[in-house]
């Protein structure tokens, strides 16, 4: 005889109520099939997990079942291994046990369906076919079809057995030979998705003593349908093959300094200190990071492009500065994530006062975060004059030859005059500030191509620095609750 085992649904049955009854919550309870675990958690969003488990073997052939794996497992990326055994098959069992997919495993079978009376609370059951669960749930009941709707009428379903196919977690089967029966040590490695990590920094900002303290957060979620329960957990930081590092503008100087953490290939570990559970549907906060007294600086500056000229006064960009160093920095390789600055009010109080995220950043770089728009500090930039100079003796030639059936037949000379400018850039800074302030000035657009590098600076007001072939950069010091007017003079080729 079967042994019939009767499953209540306990929750409302109908179109909708089958829908939301589809969640599934693994129980937060320690009991587990896991055995040592440890999880290498990547950036792009890949995980490494490695769990070895004692189990009693048979000899011959035998199926091992491994609950507790992620739900998101990639079976393709398994590695079994054991003494004296060799795997056949492996199978994933996926297929959660919900109401939802026990009432579309139903789908023509009978269930018992229990109705109360919200009046006198009497029962009443009633066998039903199942015949549709697209939409909603659509029985057969002595011969007339009928639609269980979410009136607010209790109703439960009552099955008679589990199927089989549906498990409670999510479950790995794997078929061994084995040429010994014994107990002994089976590990399992696979890649997953679903777990993920990430950099926070929380930073407070000292503007009088020209300091912040860092305090760096590692955010570990959990999405896989599996909770990963006291497993020894290990962080790699850096962009691995397929994930993607968007353009950087926070780093000013890239470091040359080894950061003194462990490294695999071109990337760094950062190994949880303890072994720690990381619950399905959690997300978890752990410190990896926390420095006082770095020296920092805030950074007023704005880039302008050539021939810029602004209709009114723009705000200056504010940052902060500050080293990852060893010597005067922070003395860590740096994970990508966000960075929260913070600053103390005359109360005492940190108040949040701007974000912004940061690359995979060595050790010895030198950052300067932009945190928002000044409010007291403007620059207008304006082309005060423009006028054309000769150059009657400069020339381009352009030659090319003619070849005709392999041979040269003739050269042709193409000339083209140069059309030259001087240019005045006029640059007006005001600053609303009790105290005087730096803006860094950069004036971007100077490397048209190969064929107009060679511009001259003929008049400066402050001394500029070449940055590079196209940008050129000038420190201004704007006096408190003043206005200061730069001028510079460009002799170009546009």
């Amino acid at each position: 005889m079967r042994k019939i085992h009767r499953i209540a649904a306990a929750c409302l049955l109908g179109a909708t109520a089958l829908a939301s009854a589809a969640t599934y919550a693994q129980s937060d309870s320690d009991v587990t099939a896991q055995g040592d675990l440890s999880v290498t958690i990547y950036n792009n969003g890949q995980s490494l997990v490695q769990d070895v488990r004692q189990l009693d073997i048979r000899s011959g052939r035998s199926t091992i079942s491994f609950p507790d794996v992620s739900a998101m497992i990639r079976p393709e990326t398994l590695s079994f291994n054991s003494g004296n055994t060799s795997i056949v098959e492996q199978n994933f069992d996926f297929d959660l046990l919900t109401p939802q997919k026990l009432m579309e495993k139903a789908v023509g079978q009978e269930v018992t369906l229990i109705r109360t009376n919200p009046a006198t609370g009497a029962e009443t059951l009633q066998r039903a076919e199942v015949l549709s669960t697209v939409g909603g749930v659509v029985v057969r009941i002595d011969g007339k079809i009928e639609v269980l709707r979410d009136d607010g009428l209790p109703v439960r379903v009552i099955f008679d057995e589990v199927p089989p196919n549906l498990r409670a977690r999510p479950t790995l089967s794997v078929t061994l030979e084995s040429s010994r029966s014994g107990r002994r040590p089976a590990s399992i490695r696979y890649l997953t998705p679903g777990l993920g990590w990430s950099s926070d920094y929380v930073a407070l900002y000292d503007e009088e003593q020209g300091t912040v303290d860092m305090q760096g957060w590692v955010t570990l979620t959990n999405t896989t349908g599996t909770t990963f329960h006291a497993a020894d957990t290990l962080l790699v930081a850096g962009n691995v093959n397929g994930s993607y590092s968007a353009p950087r503008r926070d780093l000013v100087q890239a470091g040359t300094e080894t950061a003194d953490r462990e490294r695999l290939g071109d990337f760094y570990l950062y190994p949880i200190d303890e072994r720690t559970t990381i619950a399905n549907n959690q997300t978890k906060q752990v410190s990896f990071l926390d420095v006082q007294d770095v020296p920092a600086r805030r950074v007023y500056s704005r880039t302008v492009g050539w021939l810029t000229s602004d209709s009114d006064p723009r705000n200056v960009s504010t940052a902060i500065s500050f080293s990852s160093s060893s010597e005067g920095g922070l003395g860590d390789a740096l994970p990508a994530g966000t960075v929260r600055f913070y600053q103390r009010d005359s109360q005492g109080s940190p108040q949040f006062i701007g974000e912004n995220r940061i690359g995979h950043t060595p050790m010895g770089s030198v950052l300067s975060l932009r945190t928002g728009d000044a409010f007291d500090v403007f620059m207008q930039a304006e082309v005060e004059s423009r006028d054309r100079i000769t150059a009657a003796e400069y020339r381009n030639a352009y030659r090319y030859r003619v070849i005709e059936d392999g041979e040269v037949t003739r050269q042709v000379d193409v000339q083209r005059s140069v059309d030259y400018f001087r240019t005045t850039m006029r640059y007006t800074f005001t600053n609303a500030k009790p105290e005087p302030v730096e803006v860094e000035l950069t004036q971007g657009g100077l490397d048209r191509g190969w064929w107009t590098r060679d511009f001259q600076v003929t008049a400066e007001d402050v001394q500029g620095e070449q940055l590079n072939a196209g940008n050129r950069l000038y420190r201004v010091t704007v006096p408190a609750n003043g206005e200061r007017v730069v001028r510079v003079t460009y002799q170009t080729k546009y």
